[in-house]
């Protein structure tokens, strides 16, 4: 039994998919995955570190600011928050 062109066609295909589900994942992609903790081992590093979420409203102005100096900041705007509460707190 002869096959058409297009039946060998998609018996390549299969035949390349099957490969394709068979293959590990490359190193470069799971490697940034493990990098990142997931949600409940961040929050047990946080609580580790003595950390505590606090969540507040600010004008818009303000968070954008706080933003763009974060971006700037060593630590981030977590650390530039709890620098600058520090700050405010010792001076009242």
């Amino acid at each position: 039994m002869t096959l058409k062109k297009t039946d060998l066609y998609r018996n390549l295909k299969l035949k390349l998919e099957g490969r394709m589900k068979g293959a590990p994942v490359p190193g470069r992609f799971a490697a940034e995955a493990a990098a990142v903790p997931d949600r409940k081992a961040q929050r047990k590093l946080d609580a580790a570190a003595g950390l505590v979420p606090f969540a507040c409203k600010l004008p818009a102005d303000l968070a954008a600011a706080l933003r763009e100096q974060g971006a700037a900041h060593d630590g981030g705007v977590n650390a530039l928050v709890a620098e600058l509460l520090r700050k405010a707190l010792n001076k009242g």
